[in-house]
């Protein structure tokens, strides 16, 4: 059972690598936030499966450093979807800006 589990993990992580890299810049920002979504959501199940009770100090600390990860993750993108959009909204306000300037000139 272990060897499937690590064989769907190694695949699915191949998969995912080769799904990702085929993704065009413009829609990198979109892809993003709706992977934070999805990962908001895998944080609420593991909330939830954390506060129903877990069986086994084991399994709680697994659920515990999962909850960290997803949150950091979540945060992280959330941040750098935030950034990202402020570029887009920087140059168009300095280009309008740029154009107000020469025209007053």
């Amino acid at each position: 059972m272990l060897l499937q589990n690590l064989a769907v993990l190694v695949l699915a992580g191949f998969v995912g690598f080769l799904v990702i890299s085929k993704v065009p810049n413009t829609l990198h920002t979109p892809l993003m936030s709706g992977t934070n979504a999805i990962h908001g959501i895998v944080l609420l199940g593991g909330l939830i499966v954390l506060g129903l009770g877990a069986e086994g100090t084991l399994d709680k600390i697994l659920l515990v450093i999962a909850i960290a990860f997803g949150t950091i993750n979540v945060v992280g993108g959330f941040l750098v979807t935030d950034r990202m959009l402020g570029m887009f909204k920087g140059r168009s306000g300095s280009a309008k800006d740029a154009g107000k300037e020469e025209t007053t000139r």
